[in-house]
């Protein structure tokens, strides 16, 4: 569902060139802070920079995934 919200022109301005940057709408990419600001606040032990990756990598699911093989059992 889709909710119109008014914010400052300024984060609508960074929103809009991060948004282009990164392929999203402005629309998605304020979703996406909200969502890394949730989990940050969530989890305040882990840095924003992981929870960032975190939710990327979540979002690219298995297909793009590299399988963790430990260290001495590379066969």
């Amino acid at each position: 569902m889709s909710m119109p919200v008014r914010i400052d022109d300024t984060l609508y301005e960074m929103a809009r060139a991060q948004a282009h940057a990164e392929r999203r709408t402005i629309a998605g990419q304020i979703e996406f802070w909200a969502m890394i600001g949730k989990a940050s606040l969530d989890n305040p032990d882990l840095p924003v920079d992981f929870v960032r990756e975190l939710l990327i990598a979540r979002a690219e699911g298995p297909t793009l995934a590299t399988p963790f093989v430990p260290e001495g059992r590379r066969d």
